[in-house]
């Protein structure tokens, strides 16, 4: 794996349960786009099948007001540690970091599920800002997703 010289994580209890957050994540993704309309807008498969390490994905999104989008390559998926990552090919991002690796996973503590997000990335230039406002992204993105499931 690439070495990625910067990192931010986030961890946010999930009451939902782990179990139906990763699979809505990992063979589901489509559906994000009824769960958090607002965040999420388009899902579309472009090579590959939901789920699959290697399979290529486009979305379209908004963070902080402004449409963006992204296509990633999915890798890394392990069910048993409800774990999968996302690397990103093209998009806005792409515009500000010349690498960037999403992951998301599961682990419970104590009996509550746990989901931590955590993006790896570099900086194309040194004044170019950290993805901040994604990683807020993602606590409300996992926020809306549990709200959705219990609403």
């Amino acid at each position: 794996m690439a070495s990625y010289p910067n990192k931010l994580i986030a961890q946010v209890a999930f009451k939902a349960g782990g179990d139906v957050f990763h699979q809505l994540v990992a063979n589901n993704p489509r559906h994000l786009t009824n769960a958090t309309p607002g965040k999420i807008q388009e899902c579309k498969l472009h090579q590959g099948d939901y789920g699959v390490n290697g399979s290529v994905i486009e979305w379209s999104y908004t963070v902080d007001g402004k449409a963006q989008t992204a296509k990633q390559v999915l890798q890394d998926i392990d069910k048993e540690k409800k774990q999968i990552a996302w690397k990103m090919l093209e998009g806005d991002l792409c515009e500000l970091y010349k690498n960037m690796l999403i992951t998301v996973h599961v682990e419970t503590k104590d009996g509550v599920d746990f989901i931590t997000w955590t993006i790896d990335y570099e900086l194309i230039a040194l004044d170019n800002p950290h993805p901040l406002s994604l990683l807020n992204f993602f606590i409300c993105l996992t926020k809306e997703m549990e709200s959705h499931i219990f609403g």
